[in-house]
């Protein structure tokens, strides 16, 4: 089992990313450092530059995630500034947003860069589904009781881990981490 540090202090996302990156042989171990968010309209960028910063003080491979809700009806909004958005208005702050709007649609966006001496990794996840007229559920962190994944009448909240890791934007950008991984983990065996 190759683990690698993950700049992450939420214990949800170490969860969600080593359920999918287990079947590869891949382990994040929550590393003891504060993500530096760079402000910036695109997860790219953000998580490519606190990974790189992260890189630099660990000078070992490193994960970074960074994710955010897009409401079609708002422009995008909350968007990278999710996790803002969550900690100040909450779920009934943006449900407060959407109410009387009658297009509901919004996706998930998950970004994953690693960081290590070959430069920076970027894995994207996106899934699409609607904004719940309430919150339901109470499974899930963050948005979850209020987003319902395409294909689905139930949110990620009430859907549960184990179908929403199938789903999910993180599951998605965690797979391409992990298929990346695979073909790749001689290019970090030097540092590890």
């Amino acid at each position: 089992m190759v683990k690698l540090p993950f700049i992450t202090r939420n214990p949800n996302k170490v969860m969600e990313a080593n359920a999918v990156l287990s079947r590869y042989g891949i382990e994040l171990v929550p590393a003891d450092l504060k993500k530096v968010e760079l402000q910036s309209n695109r997860l790219e960028k953000i998580a490519a530059f606190a990974a790189k910063l992260a890189y630099r003080k660990l000078r070992k491979p490193v994960v970074v995630e960074d994710s955010g809700l897009f409401i079609d009806a708002l422009s995008g909004f909350p968007g990278p500034y999710s996790s803002y958005v969550y900690k100040t208005i909450g779920l009934h702050g943006v449900l407060k947003l959407m109410e009387g709007v009658e297009n509901r649609s919004a996706r998930f966006k998950a970004v994953v860069a690693l960081a290590y001496r070959g430069g920076v990794e970027i894995f994207t996840g996106v899934v699409h589904g609607r904004i719940a007229h309430e919150a339901r559920g109470s499974a899930g962190f963050g948005f979850d009781p209020i987003f319902i994944p395409q294909g689905f009448s139930r949110t990620f909240a009430e859907l549960g881990p184990g179908v929403k890791n199938k789903v999910s934007h993180r599951a998605k950008a965690f797979e391409k981490l992990g298929q990346w991984l695979q073909h790749n983990i001689d290019k970090l065996i030097p540092e590890l």
